[in-house]
């Protein structure tokens, strides 16, 4: 290995230590508490080292974003892979988007509620941003209906989650109504075709 590619390695390692520690921090203690000096305390680096990184906390909390949005990507797909039709489905993809958001308050705040610097529906919208909104468009594009677009759609049905994430984990809505909210939600929005009775299924 040369020298470049140590300080390259050595260099990834660090700023992956800055990510879960700024991550770790903000879960305990909320995005108030994660500052650069406190940062540098936990991980024993000085700040200058911090700053030859990020520019500042607008930057880890983007980092946080594209880490917490590959993984949201990964739960969402993996929660539709199990389910035989397409209710199934969508309603696998709502709770695993709700239980992430649950079990990932910090995470969650810093890819849809704070500034990260990053951004949404533009050209220049980073990967991992991307593939969190497809793993939402490729189960819910069968049950968008006939002549609806099925990103406009999925951007909908996106938004009531949120809702439903941001109000319910504020206290705004009572969590005992969570599932039937849930149930609510799919049927009233995802189009489920039911088959023809007089189509056999061979």
């Amino acid at each position: 290995m040369s020298v470049q590619q140590r300080k390259e390695r050595e260099r990834a390692v660090r700023e992956r230590l800055i990510v879960a520690t700024a991550r770790e921090l903000a879960e305990q203690q909320g995005w108030d508490a994660v500052t650069t000096r406190r940062l540098a305390e936990r991980i024993e680096y000085s700040q200058p080292v911090l700053y030859s990184h990020f520019r500042g906390k607008r930057e880890i909390i983007g980092a946080v974003a594209l880490e917490g949005a590959a993984e949201m990507a990964v739960a969402l797909r993996a929660a539709t892979t199990t389910a035989n039709d397409p209710r199934g489905r969508v309603t696998a993809l709502a709770r695993a988007y709700l239980d992430f958001a649950e079990r990932n308050p910090a995470v969650y705040d810093a890819m849809f509620s704070l500034d990260g610097g990053l951004a949404f529906a533009h050209e220049d919208t980073p990967e991992p941003l991307k593939d969190a909104f497809a793993a939402l468009l490729e189960c819910l594009t069968e049950v968008a209906g006939d002549g609806v677009h099925p990103a406009l759609f999925t951007e909908t049905f996106w938004a009531s989650l949120h809702g439903l994430a941001t109000l319910t984990r504020t206290g705004r809505l009572p969590p005992g109504d969570a599932e039937r909210r849930l149930e609510l939600l799919v049927d009233r929005l995802a189009v489920l075709r039911r088959p023809d009775p007089g189509h056999r299924v061979l």
